[in-house]
């Protein structure tokens, strides 16, 4: 529960409560985190170039972007776990963090979690307790008294266990203190973490894609939490909802054609895309003229120059000082062409990818009648257990899973890719019929359970995008799941840069890589879509791109998803709800 040494100057906002630092109250509505030309990047990458944020108590900024932009460094830099290059970050008060990724020490427990987030309550209580022991009534301090009570009060820290208590039942997060966190799921570790954060009631709330690991319930109640938040907060997220629901600014790391963000007022995300989608056109449009032009410079200089070398040349043995001069003012006069048309040139950057989904094919070379993929009662230990129930996939067909957390979502998604054996229950696929799977989390699950034991490590880290592509490319042939003549390349479809596919996978970022297992998914060009919460760690606009893509794509879709949006924009599909 870290806390800045240095404190901000408070300025007037609307909300909150304020927040304490030294033992002094901060006024309502005070400024509780600012952000200074804040610079930071990587050897031979730049990801922040002179961010400024102001955040006081009750404003609830959202930040979006491209996977790659810069989000979790930022919420890094905002929390002091990394240091800005340039510019400095100024906090008020106390700080809670959950990042997406979590490193868990050997021996940590549930209680190990909740002992560190109600630290800092358990401080005040003692240090209330010490100063109504020792206070003298005749000539004791009152001052240290009332600021003693008065940041008891700030915390509620009569209620602390209780609301930690709460937000872990809510969440749907394991209670018992003694569990190892190392036992647990990712989700169920997130859920844990995040559940002691909301309980701590830190005056600087920073939360990094917090709806990843929740269903609906969990997301209901971490919303109305954000939105009587007394303090400030900044959350990383690409739930349309929740910025919708919770947020009252959008910071949008994208560049725009000046290069630098963008925090938009408006806290409707339709009002934030729609104007977005105003300034991309406008610079997509700018960019081909600033590309037509540049190619009209170059014909004209090719022009210009072969008519130097060839036309205005006299023969040879006449005049030769005539030729030096007519040469310099035709050089002269070629240069001062240059010079106009590249005065006259806007220079404006390529704008950023979009999507460019694949032609997936909807049949098997000789198709037959019946489904792509079937499973009927399907049963694996004690996770799914659907007696009675017959699933099928046909050609070009939609199937929407949802249901709480543990209620089997994935267990049947990997079910239906053959990635887990059956206890109960027969799977069966269509002949010639490719699969494309994307995992909820971990490495790239693959389309037969041959093929996932084949790259059941996931790609070496220190591959480079097109290295690891590559080599998954290679698994599925071996594997007999892939057609050569189909493969679907990975630098086309939008999903990363040249430039980052050049990089080392552990260099890019978690959204990076999520854009990556999403091209390993399609890469065999596939006949059935098996997508297992494919909205987490990607940006909004990507979700935007996808679902789209999703509704029109010749493949048959399956799509397990907490995503409310997602799930509203795929309302019309058959859908099968478990638990």
């Amino acid at each position: 529960m870290p806390e800045d040494a240095e404190a901000s100057t408070a300025a007037a906002s609307p909300g909150g409560l304020g927040g304490w630092t030294g033992g002094a109250f901060e006024p309502a509505g005070a400024t509780q985190l600012v952000a200074e030309a804040v610079t930071y990047g990587y050897p031979g990458h730049a990801v922040l170039d002179a961010v400024d944020l102001v955040v006081s108590a009750g404003d609830r900024v959202g930040v979006v972007g491209e996977n790659g932009a810069g989000k979790t460094t930022l919420l890094r830099v905002l929390a002091g776990s990394l240091q800005p290059q340039a510019g400095r970050v100024r906090r008020v008060g106390t700080v809670a963090v959950v990042d997406q990724e979590l490193t868990v020490e050997p021996g940590a427990t549930v209680g190990t979690f909740v002992a560190e987030a109600l630290a800092g309550v358990r401080a005040v209580s003692d240090e209330l307790e010490s100063a109504i022991s020792t206070f003298d009534h005749e000539r004791g301090d009152l001052g240290r008294l009332t600021a003693a009570v008065a940041r008891y009060e700030h915390l509620a820290g009569w209620d602390a266990d209780r609301r930690v208590d709460e937000a872990l039942t809510r969440f749907g997060a394991p209670r018992d203190p003694g569990l190892l966190l190392d036992e647990l799921s990712v989700g169920e570790r997130y859920r844990v973490r995040l559940a002691c954060r909301i309980g701590e009631r830190a005056d600087v709330l920073l939360l990094d894609e917090p709806t990843n690991h929740l269903d609906a319930a969990g997301i209901d109640y971490l919303t109305a939490r954000l939105r009587d938040w007394p303090g400030a907060i900044v959350i990383v997220t690409h739930d349309r909802r929740l910025l919708d629901d919770v947020m009252t600014a959008i910071l949008d790391l994208d560049p725009s054609m000046d290069g630098r963000p963008a925090l938009y007022g408006a806290t409707r995300y339709s009002d934030y895309r729609f104007l977005k989608s105003q300034m991309l056109r406008r610079w997509r449009s700018r960019y081909r003229a600033e590309r037509k032009r540049a190619l009209a410079l170059a014909d004209r200089l090719d022009s210009t120059y072969e008519n130097l070398s060839d036309e205005w040349r006299p023969p040879k043995g006449s005049q030769t000082h005539r030729r030096a001069t007519r040469a310099r003012g035709h050089v002269k006069a070629a240069d001062r062409l240059i010079q106009k048309l590249e005065a006259e040139a806007v220079q404006v950057p390529a704008p950023p990818l979009a999507l460019t989904f694949p032609d997936l094919p909807s049949l098997p070379p000789e198709p037959r009648p019946g489904p792509l993929l079937e499973v009927r009662a399907p049963r694996v230990g004690a996770r799914l257990d659907l007696p009675g129930v017959r699933i099928e996939v046909p050609a070009c067909g939609r199937l929407l899973v949802t249901g709480p957390n543990g209620s089997g979502k994935s267990t049947l998604l990997a079910a239906l890719a053959g990635t887990l054996e059956l206890d109960r229950g027969v799977r069966s696929v269509a002949p010639g019929v490719r699969l494309g799977v994307l995992a909820q989390e971990g490495p790239t699950e693959h389309a037969t359970a041959a093929a996932q034991r084949a790259y059941v490590a996931g790609p070496p880290e220190e591959l480079t995008g097109f290295e690891a592509y590559a080599r998954h490319a290679l698994t599925l042939l071996e594997a007999g799941v892939l057609d050569p003549t189909r493969l679907v390349p990975v630098a086309g479809q939008g999903l990363l840069t040249e430039d980052d596919l050049d990089r080392p996978l552990r260099e890019l970022s978690v959204g990076q890589r999520r854009r990556f297992d999403l091209a390993c998914a399609v890469l065999a060009a596939p006949h059935v879509l098996i997508l297992d919460e494919p909205t987490n760690h990607l940006s909004v606009g990507l979700v935007d791109e996808l679902t789209a893509a999703l509704r029109v794509t010749s493949a048959a879709v399956v799509v397990a998803t907490h995503d409310r949006r997602m799930r509203a924009d795929l309302s019309d599909w058959p859908e099968l709800t478990l638990g």
